[in-house]
């Protein structure tokens, strides 16, 4: 299994960034997708997943700012960021767990200015 995760950048403080994460195909039983992220000195943390059956969770801090979505085929998911603030700087991972593993991609980073 291989996630390949893109979109990450350098915004300003308000503005808006996009991240997609493409899943090898051929992936079987995915019981979620989703992202997380870790900030320099901090614990990798939850942002939002969304399950097979297409029900979302987010982080509390992220709540009505971020949107995440899948395509038919769970082959990828998006994160949607929109009023960014610094503190959502981090490096940003998506995730796909199976009834069997957990599986992580190589992490794109985020910048976020004042």
């Amino acid at each position: 299994v291989q996630l390949q995760a893109s979109g990450g950048g350098f915004v300003q403080a308000g503005g808006s960034l996009n991240l997609s994460c493409v899943a090898s195909k051929g992936i079987l039983f995915i019981r979620s997708r989703g992202w997380y992220r870790q900030a320099p000195g901090k614990q990798r943390e939850l942002v939002a997943t969304i399950s097979r059956e297409g029900t979302t969770k987010y982080a509390d801090s992220v709540k009505g700012r971020f949107t995440i979505s899948k395509n038919i085929t769970e082959n990828t998911v998006l994160l949607q960021m929109t009023s960014l603030k610094p503190e959502d700087t981090a490096v940003y991972y998506c995730n796909l767990r199976t009834t069997q593993r957990n599986y992580w991609g190589q992490g794109t980073l985020v910048t976020v200015s004042s």
